[in-house]
């Protein structure tokens, strides 16, 4: 398998005979149970003893861990390294990313950068690439698993797969959830377990799904990675519910920056958060595009290439 030059330091590395096309999707027991558990207790369960100050913290705790958690620390820190903060805060963050509830921390990092680095390449399997219509990719992405025949090798670095704490969230991911649900069943009963937890959980990962599913579908570009078999879109209109995240085009071209929302009125609250540590000396070393290495694959579009690019993916 040839990589480009791009892929060099990539934490995904080619072997002799690997590739990310030939490969099976498999039911994940764990996963999806996991999945269909929390949904019924949260949106089932939720609406037999619907109240509104569940509803409220279901609200408040589900922008906390996406902001602090799945954005700031797991994306931004954690996988990407683009801006360092103290160890304590790091994994406080992380930590918050944890209760997300999609995966540990080594498993996001491993499911991510197997991802990243086949949308990469010039072909990928369907399963990365998001291919197949909604419901199918839905199917496979939350109660499934790619098995591919022969994958290319993860290195973890030391500081991160050898950590003490990594280890332990990564082993008691779906149990750090239990601390919050005896504290939310002693505040407000069953209607905040509901709520605070499960329901949070639920959206959590249908929502992530659901981005990522369309961030590589469909939607404006500013930027094309040539030679790439997978394109990123920004999904201008859930920059706010994503923290930022959804300008995956701008990420797509510059992976290592900490600011995700690249132009005026792109809103980025991952971005305003660590601009507000970095007042208090929380975080420096805040990356931009403009830090980061010269890509030569990268082309910045015009409008009338963005809209060419956009008509050719949504036809694939």
């Amino acid at each position: 398998m040839h990589t480009p030059p791009a892929l060099k330091d990539h934490r995904v590395r080619a072997t002799p005979g690997s590739d990310v096309c030939h490969g099976e999707v498999k039911w994940s027991p764990a996963k999806s149970l996991w999945f269909t558990g929390m949904a019924a207790a949260g949106f089932i369960g939720g609406a037999v003893v619907f109240d509104w100050t569940a509803f409220s913290a279901f609200l408040l705790s589900t922008a906390l861990v996406l902001l602090l958690g799945h954005s700031v620390g797991m994306h931004r820190r954690l996988i990407h390294g683009s801006f360092q903060c103290p160890l304590w805060l790091e994994y406080f963050l992380v930590y918050c990313g944890t209760l997300v509830g999609i995966s540990g921390p080594l498993g996001l990092l491993h499911t991510h950068d197997m991802r990243d680095f086949a949308q990469r390449l010039p072909r990928c399997h369907d399963y990365f690439a998001h291919r197949q219509p909604a419901l199918i990719d839905h199917y496979w992405q939350v109660h499934c698993d790619l098995k591919l025949v022969n994958p290319p090798a993860l290195a973890i670095e030391d500081r991160i797969a050898n950590d003490p704490f990594y280890c332990f969230l990564e082993r008691t991911w779906m149990w750090q959830q239990l601390p919050w649900v005896l504290l939310c069943f002693w505040l407000g009963g069953w209607a905040m377990v509901c709520w605070a937890v499960c329901a949070r959980v639920s959206i959590c990962v249908l929502g992530h799904w659901l981005v990522g599913y369309f961030a590589h579908r469909e939607g404006p570009m500013h930027y094309e990675v040539q030679g790439a078999a997978v394109q990123g879109h920004n999904v201008r209109f859930c920059a706010l519910l994503t923290m930022g995240e959804s300008w995956h085009n701008n990420h797509h071209a510059f992976p290592g920056s900490a600011k995700l929302g690249l132009a005026p009125g792109e809103w980025d609250p991952g971005w305003w958060f660590l601009k507000g540590l970095e007042i208090f000396g929380l975080a420096w070393n805040l990356r931009t595009q403009s830090d980061l290495p010269f890509r030569p694959e990268l082309r910045q579009l015009t409008v009338e290439d963005g809209d060419a690019l956009h008509l050719r993916s949504l036809s694939t």
